[in-house]
């Protein structure tokens, strides 16, 4: 396996949606930090992924995920930051 792929486990947050928690074994979790698992919740499992610099993500740039699952065995999906529209104003 080079520093270009990796194959990663993709779980899901049961606390907070659209958070996800990338890692390099699968069932990894001791890698994590403790206080990052209680905020995460329950791990659901998504799917597994081989995922290379050429594999484009949604919202993550992949060469950070494979850098970040290399060197701490794990990577950390926030949600988007979604701002919802609160005041259109006078209508």
């Amino acid at each position: 396996m080079s520093e270009q792929s990796i194959h990663t486990w993709i779980y899901r947050s049961s606390r907070k949606n659209e958070m996800y928690l990338y890692l390099k074994e699968k069932d990894g979790f001791d890698e994590v930090p403790k206080a990052l698992m209680a905020m995460f919740g329950q791990p659901s499992l998504v799917m597994g992924l081989e995922l290379s610099v050429a594999r484009t993500l949604a919202r993550e740039d992949s060469q950070v995920v494979i850098k970040s699952l290399h060197e701490q065995g794990f990577f950390l999906q926030m949600p988007p930051n979604l701002e919802p529209d609160l005041y259109d104003g006078p209508q």
